[in-house]
């Protein structure tokens, strides 16, 4: 197999310590109102961010000590794991209910995302599938419908839970992987069609999809239920300013943004920090992505650039739709922002997806 020909990248490594670092700070602030109310303990949300947080770079940077194409090798195994736990959270009784999905697996704060784990489990296996049908996948019936039956079957499953925003990610990340590998722009326009069809059914099967684009659309219609978030999110984004309300000083996490730490920490960032500090994050996101599309141009093989690309595709889809969900450019899908917001499986996942990153900017042909 290739010989390392280099150390990682150290702008891509220090760019995802630097957010994260900043992120458990920011989880700080935003949650400890609401911690203190709930925990009597100010740090309670804190310091679970900083266990999270210590897992997951402990897991980074050992997944990025194994050799990228180790995966390959056992993509099949991985997949089928990550599928059984996606199968499992929808029987009731394993399965948890939280916010009106079954999403999760576990006791208590001690739970997993299986979702989070099949959008990773698809990147390596989807990689591994398109290097040996790579001279198939320009025709749609041999090398394109394949892929795409198993990604819309997993899509479905992520839909049963349900999770519309965790599955649009899902999504978007497939269909990048499946045009990096040579699919035809027909095929794409194709599935545009039906793509419209299939999410016009999904706001026609369940009616509080509706109310969310209606509350997108004109939040103030109904500004105490489906436009109540995005009210308060562009409440806590306006008085920011330039330079921001200062550190800790936000207002919006007084119990008027339901959960700040969480989807909406953009927002607290933009208050408590301003413009610069909300252009800061996103000089850094930006970073990452200019750093991890590099790590893919210059990948050794296929499978290097379609793994890298993925994992930085799944990263810049979820950030670009936290974010214009903050701002109010699209209805609200209940995506995290990566590296910053609270969570345990979200948190950990990107984190061991970033290893793969890293692992493969050691391989890199300048």
């Amino acid at each position: 197999m290739n010989k390392k020909i280099s150390n990682p990248d150290r702008v891509l490594v220090v760019t995802i310590i630097m957010i994260l670092l900043f992120g458990t700070v920011m989880v700080y602030s935003a949650s400890s109102i609401w911690a203190s109310y709930k925990f009597d303990d100010p740090f309670y949300f804190a310091k679970r961010q900083v266990l999270f947080a210590g897992v997951g770079v402990i897991a980074m940077f050992f997944i990025a000590k194994v050799p990228y194409y180790q995966w390959l090798r056992y993509r099949a195994w991985i997949f089928l794991g990550c599928l059984l736990l996606l199968v499992a959270v929808l029987i009731p009784g394993i399965g948890m209910v939280r916010g009106g999905a079954r999403s999760w697996i576990g006791v208590s704060a001690f739970s997993i995302q299986p979702a989070e784990f099949m959008k990773l489990g698809m990147i390596i296996f989807l990689s591994g599938y398109l290097v040996n049908h790579q001279e198939k996948i320009t025709s749609f019936k041999k090398g394109f419908l394949p892929p795409l039956s198993l990604i819309v079957t997993m899509f479905l499953l992520i839909m049963l839970q349900p999770d519309l925003g965790t599955g649009m990610v899902f999504l978007l990340t497939c269909f990048l992987l499946l045009f990096v590998a040579g699919a035809k722009i027909a095929h794409f326009l194709f599935l545009a069609g039906i793509g419209v069809i299939g999410f016009l059914f999904l706001i026609i099967s369940a009616p509080y999809r509706i109310n969310r684009i209606t509350a997108f659309l004109d939040p103030w219609e109904d500004p105490l239920g489906n436009g109540f978030q995005i009210i308060q999110s562009l409440y806590a984004i306006g008085p920011g300013g330039l330079f921001g309300v200062g550190f800790g000083n936000s207002l919006q996490k007084y119990f008027y943004l339901p959960e700040p730490h969480n989807d909406f920490i953009f927002a607290i960032i933009a208050e408590e920090l301003g413009f610069i500090g909300g252009l800061a994050v996103i000089s850094l996101f930006v970073t990452f992505i200019w750093r991890g599309v590099l790590t893919a141009i210059y990948a050794p093989d296929l499978y290097a650039r379609l793994l890298a690309i993925g994992i930085v595709g799944m990263i810049a889809t979820q950030v670009i739709i936290n974010i214009s969900v903050v701002i109010g450019l699209i209805p609200v899908t209940g995506i995290t922002l990566p590296f910053l917001s609270y969570g345990g499986s979200s948190l950990t996942l990107t984190l061991c997806s970033v290893g793969i990153l890293i692992n493969i900017s050691q391989y890199r042909k300048f």
